[in-house]
């Protein structure tokens, strides 16, 4: 599955090894995710997950190895507005004093300029975004006022408007209602149809197959990446949270 040269790949990430301090985040974790793939990252807390997606980011320089994304450097993917992130919620100053639609509205910065004055074509992407994840008629609302799955969706929203072709998401379906669930997860098919890549970190393995492409068991390491029916597997999961696999789904 991760054979494609190192020019296809929109996400490769090699040998990456991160410290804080003396706690190992990261144990050599290498991961390749091809164009238009959607793939689900999935670990127990304190796997791994959030550091590589910083790695991912640009925001942690591993010790060791190295990350590219679309043969490029984190930093010059993120400023170019090829790279995009919907943080999960706790991350998020929900009473910051902003609306949703200059919250989608974020996501044009990068193509304004240093005034940062929004032209036609950024009120147009913008409006376009908001429609596609149900949110028009709330664009007005400060953005703390919105449920749960809404604000998830226009986090999602600002990276639609930004033109990101590679989104990580962590936890997006953590707290969401099932409108929300399904309006994320359809756009983020068409994402992957159109071309784009998903990176999603989530602990909703039921809803993984019918969403992802691909997964990938995160301790530390990579310890299995492939199609979710096969990762998902009873005696995979045990490898990465210490599951019983004669006693999977005994709750």
């Amino acid at each position: 599955m991760n054979t494609q040269c190192n020019a296809d790949l929109a996400i490769n990430v090699t040998d990456a090894t991160v410290h804080y301090g003396q706690v190992q985040a990261l144990d050599h974790a290498s991961l390749q995710l091809a164009q238009g793939t959607v793939c689900g990252l999935v670990g127990m807390n304190g796997s791994g997950k959030s550091t590589l997606f910083k790695t991912i980011m640009g925001q942690i320089k591993p010790d060791t190895g190295s990350v590219k994304i679309s043969g490029t450097d984190p930093q010059q993917a993120r400023k170019s507005g090829k790279l995009a992130y919907v943080p999960q919620s706790e991350a998020v100053d929900w009473n910051f004093p902003i609306s949703v639609r200059d919250v989608v509205m974020t996501g044009r910065y990068g193509q304004m300029g240093w005034t940062r004055r929004a032209k036609k074509k950024d009120h147009a992407a913008v409006n376009e975004a908001l429609g596609r994840v149900e949110l028009t008629d709330f664009a007005n609302r400060q953005i703390g006022q919105l449920s749960g799955g809404q604000k998830k969706r226009a986090f999602v929203a600002r990276c639609i408007a930004q033109g990101a072709s590679i989104m990580l998401l962590d936890e997006p379906f953590a707290g969401v209602d099932k409108r929300s669930e399904a309006t994320i997860t359809k756009l983020l098919r068409e994402v992957a149809d159109e071309g784009g890549s998903v990176l999603i970190s989530t602990h909703d393995l039921h809803a993984l197959p019918d969403l992802a492409d691909e997964a990938v068991l995160l301790m530390r390491k990579v310890l299995m990446h492939g199609r979710p029916e096969v990762v998902l597997r009873a005696e995979n999961l045990a490898l990465a949270f210490g599951l019983d696999p004669m006693k999977r789904d005994a709750s």
